[in-house]
């Protein structure tokens, strides 16, 4: 059954991925980040900008299927189609149709009540269906 957890306050979406997605790769791990085209193009340019001494390989839904296969972070609106499943990263608003075939899953959420609210749903979603949600809050870490 897929880990499900969500990691609430955090001050930016995008940087926190690139963080989170660092030290991801740095560790190994294969992840399809799935959110909207306009959130993901955001987060294509930050991966490529975002410090001047990291690089995380990426690749877009979209590219060649050796590209995608090679790529340890894939970025796409739909993981229906996803090159390998083992952490899912949602920076969406709806819970992602095939989420269920990763081994992992992190909801990135802001403070932003809107956000809030609809991560709130997600997580009565995932409960229903007798998943286990984690809570990280990224606040209470920092302050720590």
């Amino acid at each position: 059954m897929t880990e499900v957890a969500f990691h609430f306050n955090a001050p930016d979406k995008i940087s926190y991925a690139c963080r989170l997605l660092r030290k991801a790769t740095r560790q190994g791990a294969q992840v399809v980040v799935v959110g909207s085209s306009e959130m993901l193009q955001q987060l294509d340019v930050a991966l490529w900008t975002f410090s001047s001494t990291d690089f995380v390989a990426h690749a877009l839904a979209g590219a060649d299927a050796s590209v995608l296969a090679a790529s340890p972070v894939v970025l796409m609106e739909s993981v229906l189609e996803a090159p390998h499943q083992q952490v899912l990263l949602q920076l969406g608003d709806a819970v992602p149709q095939g989420f269920e075939r990763f081994e992992r899953l992190i909801e990135v959420v802001t403070p932003d009540e809107d956000d809030r609210s609809l991560a709130r749903q997600r997580w009565k979603h995932y409960a229903s269906r007798g998943y286990a949600v984690q809570r990280k809050d990224l606040e209470l870490k920092e302050s720590a």
